[in-house]
């Protein structure tokens, strides 16, 4: 347990809640999975056991900070014109039922589908001797998958806790749970995984 750990990406109000700019594409499936409590639920029970880091993605209110978003294409166009994930605002606050303690890790600066591309997720990890990382959190098809890949191809061993992600379909999220993920590590619930912690 001392070697591993838990990567919560983007639990945020723009995502997560009512009247969050990106609400409307999650919902169904947050609903669905009860993806928000079964992250809440593990955040609570892994603090103390393992290493729990959570990872926003945030932009400054101009998006001067995303360069420019032709180049980064249409996922982050989307986000300009929803004016979601703005630092200091409510929608890209994390959700209250995460709200970091003085067990947690907040990564700064993901900006990028992949975190370890813009943030300094692969520096707390390594300094922390982590050597496996499972990945929760949105959209479970972009950024999870996206940095749960990285995190494989840098020699991490990698598991996806299924039941606290979300895409925007439940076909998206089936797709990364049975056809990508058994490629490079294991799919499995929170609880699952909590008890090999044990």
């Amino acid at each position: 347990a001392k070697e591993t750990a838990i990567v919560f990406i983007e639990f945020q109000n723009d995502f997560c809640k009512e009247g969050g700019a990106l609400y409307g594409g999650t919902k169904e499936q947050i609903q669905e999975q009860g993806t928000v409590k079964n992250a809440a639920e593990c955040i609570k029970k892994a603090r103390g056991k393992c290493l729990t880091l959570l990872v926003p993605i945030l932009f400054e209110q101009s998006y001067r900070d995303m360069g420019c978003a032709g180049v980064l294409g249409p996922i982050h166009n989307n986000v300009v014109n929803t004016k979601a994930f703005q630092k200091g605002t409510w929608g890209g606050a994390i959700v209250d039922e995460l709200t970091p303690t003085a067990q947690d890790i907040v990564v700064d600066g993901k900006r990028t589908l992949d975190a370890f591309n813009s943030s300094n997720l692969d520096f707390m990890l390594r300094v922390n001797c982590i050597k496996n990382v499972a990945f929760c959190g949105f959209l479970t098809n972009v950024c999870v998958e996206g940095t749960a890949r990285s995190a494989y191809d840098k020699g991490y061993k990698v598991f996806l806790l299924k039941d606290c992600c979300a895409a925007l379909s439940a076909a998206e999220q089936a797709y990364v749970e049975k056809s990508f993920f058994p490629y490079i590590g294991e799919a499995l619930t929170h609880t699952e995984f909590l008890g090999r912690l044990e």
